[in-house]
């Protein structure tokens, strides 16, 4: 998946475009989501940061219950 991404970006970079820039992201330090960003569409990108801040949680705990039985 990292360099997929990465492998975008460099795409998105190379083509010329009139947008403008956003980024976002979280950083899981243990059971807590720290979530950010900024520019003009920052605020969906921190939705979809959080949402998959829950999805990792989610899916952790649901493999760490299957692994104990």
């Amino acid at each position: 998946m990292i360099l997929v991404g990465f492998l975008l970006l460099m795409i998105a970079t190379a083509l010329p475009s009139e947008a403008s820039a956003s980024f976002g992201g979280f950083i899981m330090i243990g059971p807590f989501p720290i979530v950010f960003g900024a520019g003009p569409e920052a605020a969906w990108m921190v939705l979809f940061a959080i949402v998959m801040a829950v999805l990792s949680i989610v899916i952790f705990f649901v493999l760490h219950r299957e692994i104990r039985r």
